[in-house]
């Protein structure tokens, strides 16, 4: 039996996968009907956004993370050349054990590149507090 939902919009019942998972009080179908409308009262805004949005280019790192971080920086080319090179395998899930989520990786230090823990995004940014922590208690 599949879950229905109720679209404040429309004031209809529908299946669960006629709803987007960010949006869940408005269908896929109210949904379109809106943004087409936003897009024909707003068309000359919109097409000078679009203009504008193709010669921003891809995000990329600032010269200044580049330059204050070298050492860094280089072990995150080392290791994702190693993970496309397929020299380095990442773990399915995160090294902590009672964690399942998927894991990035973390250099607990940067000058053995390919050295790295695979920890989920919540344990990896509790790992750079702790260290900041112990840094902070050793000065």
């Amino acid at each position: 039996m599949s879950i229905r939902r109720f679209c404040r919009t429309c004031k209809t019942y529908k299946s669960e996968g006629e709803f987007y998972a960010s949006l869940r009080s408005v269908c896929k179908a109210c949904v379109r009907l809106r943004v087409a409308a936003h897009r024909a009262a707003n068309i000359e805004r919109i097409r000078a956004y679009d203009r504008g949005r193709g010669f921003r280019g891809a995000p990329t790192l600032s010269a200044d993370y580049k330059a204050k971080y070298p050492q860094r920086r280089n072990a995150q080319v080392a290791l994702n050349n190693a993970l496309r090179d397929g020299r380095v395998v990442p773990w399915p899930v995160c090294a902590v054990p009672t964690c399942q989520c998927a894991p990035e990786a973390h250099h607990p230090d940067y000058g053995a590149q390919l050295d790295v823990v695979w920890l989920c995004p919540p344990h990896h940014k509790q790992a750079h507090a702790l260290v900041r922590q112990l840094l902070r208690e050793a000065a």
